[in-house]
């Protein structure tokens, strides 16, 4: 991997960024379709942590700095290298104080040659010709638009969005919608607060022409939701969104309480296929099932892809977010296996599997799910369908229903807000278990290899013996797992690195098999069968992966 000092600014916790956190965000802009610009200011609130002089915020080097402000008084200082901003203060901030600093800026964001995938604004038109603009900027990095602290380490408690629009059109951004202002010269602008910590690449616009409808979920109290759609597209989305209930219904079961009550969810119509900002997703799979029409089995077309997948970042991603891009599989890998449980609840579990094991083609195994910390990058693209598939062999591994869903609503409940690292996920995991998971960790996030049963039967008269070990990178790797103890019947073993014998049932080698269905590894087979005929021993030999 080539690490260039601009990854290093944006990715490394630094002083020049440890010594605050974040308490509040003011984002007040303008965004003009007609010139495709974004200029305003951003206020930054936050308490010291060490003393300092010199801190560091984050905006992409197009974008034009007029000046900061500290504490709303005088203009201060500031640097520039790369796209990171270090404001230079006149004299050092207490331990334990608190303060902001305003930007004020403006320009030409980044344009998304690829949304959502690739990071930028998308000013596009709606069908009649309406300016439609959105921002996709995970990964990229929200600070390709707006001037904030641009790592995932840091949340502030709370913001205001507030989103300025030529008259005629309106803005949809996450939290509640405060107030709607009428300003000069032909301008609106929507204030909406966000009562919750909040991703910054969350933080999102939605401008456009669009036709709203409204429900609700529950009660005591009732969870609002709010639908935004371009009008043309009104009666279509009231039958699709018809998804959300039993979607929220099943998470709800399986991790906990929508994580963000007070702010309400919005599902928003999108000119690129979707992304999940915090309490308002976009949606872009045009109305159909499966992903854009496409699903890795039967069951996977009976459902939206991107209304269960983006929602279920609610939970894995906006409520609980890692703390690094090195550890984005926390989102990516919980949130695909959300679209299992979602079908098991629905379906129920033997469609759960088969919609699971339908991703096992997807999978490529050419590089860790992990990235590399402190330098922008995170793993594999595998942390989607391979995810999926170990999370649901350490479901398998655990066999304990009631346990593993209480490691799941474990994480939330624990972890709700903040941000965390792998190795909050596997301590979690070890605590309520009371056993020690981490070589299943390290097997299937920091390797690549699939862990491989290596078995070897030996057919004797009526008498068969199995030798097996574990074939993996790890070296104290020992996870249990089912196989075939006769024929058509699954019980664990517990394999080793170390070669063990057992003596199983009468069974042509065809006949066993591992359980891989529920779990997620590799089995090479061989046998011999002993023919007590032929003095000298062995006879007939075979194998196959």
């Amino acid at each position: 991997l080539a690490v260039t000092w601009t990854d290093t600014l944006r990715a490394s916790l630094s002083p020049a960024r440890t010594c605050y956190v974040l308490t509040y965000y003011h984002l007040d802009v303008k965004v003009d379709p007609a010139t495709q610009s974004v200029r305003g200011s951003n206020a930054i609130y936050f308490r010291v942590m060490t003393p300092f002089t010199r801190m560091q915020i984050d905006l992409f080097k197009n974008m034009e700095i007029e000046k900061i402000t500290l504490d709303d008084g005088a203009s201060v200082p500031f640097d520039r290298e790369f796209n990171a901003v270090f404001v230079n203060l006149p004299k050092a901030l207490a331990k334990g104080s608190s303060h902001s600093v305003t930007v004020f800026y403006g320009g030409n964001p980044q344009v998304a040659k690829n949304p959502p995938w690739d990071g930028g604004l998308t000013w596009a038109k709606d069908s009649l010709g309406n300016p439609w603009v959105v921002v996709t900027c995970q990964g990229t990095g929200a600070s390709l638009w707006w001037p904030n602290k641009d790592h995932q380490a840091d949340k502030p408690d709370s913001m205001l969005i507030s989103i300025a629009v030529p008259k005629g059109l309106a803005d949809i951004s996450n939290g509640r919608l405060r107030a709607t202002t009428e300003l000069r010269g032909g301008w609106t602008r929507y204030d909406w607060f966000v009562s919750y910590p909040i991703n910054n690449y969350n933080v999102t616009i939605n401008v456009g022409k669009y036709a709203h409808f409204s429900d609700t979920y529950g009660s005591k109290p009732a969870l609002t939701l709010d639908y935004y759609v371009m009008p043309q597209n009104l009666e279509q989305a009231k039958k699709t969104f018809e998804q959300v209930k039993p979607m929220m219904a099943a998470f709800e079961k399986y991790f906990g309480k929508y994580p963000f009550y007070r702010d309400g969810y919005k599902l928003i119509e999108s000119p690129h296929n979707g992304m999940e900002h915090q309490s308002a997703v976009a949606y872009g799979n045009r109305w159909v099932g499966g992903y854009r029409g496409f699903a890795p089995s039967a069951v996977g077309l009976k459902f939206d892809f991107i209304i269960i997948h983006e929602s279920a970042h609610e939970w894995w991603g906006n409520g609980v977010t890692s703390k690094d891009i090195a550890d984005m599989w926390i989102h990516e890998s919980f949130g695909a296996y959300s679209e299992a449980l979602f079908v098991e609840d629905q379906w129920g579990y033997g469609e759960a599997l088969k919609y699971i094991n339908g991703k096992k083609p997807n999978v490529r195994n050419t590089e860790p799910i992990i990235g590399i910390y402190n330098v922008q990058h995170q793993g594999a693209g595998d942390m989607y369908d391979k995810g999926q598939l170990v999370l649901n062999t350490l479901r398998s591994v655990i066999d304990d229903d009631v346990l593993w869903f209480s490691i799941l609503k474990g994480l939330m409940d624990k972890f709700a807000y903040t941000t965390i690292t792998v190795d909050d996920v596997i301590g979690l995991v070890n605590e309520k278990t009371g056993k020690d998971y981490n070589y299943f960790f390290n097997q299937y996030l920091r390797n690549t290899k699939v862990p491989q049963l290596d078995v070897n039967l030996t057919f004797k008269g009526d008498s068969v013996m199995a030798m097996y070990h574990w074939s993996a990178d790890v070296p104290d790797f020992r996870m249990p797992v089912k196989v075939t103890t006769a024929p058509g019947k699954f019980e664990f073993i517990y394999p080793t690195t170390a070669w063990q014998r057992m003596f199983i049932s009468k069974m042509e080698p065809g006949e066993f098999k591992v359980n891989e269905d529920r779990f997620y590894v590799n089995l090479r087979l061989s046998w011999t069968y002993m023919d007590p005929r032929v003095q000298t021993g062995g006879n007939r030999r075979g194998s196959w992966f």
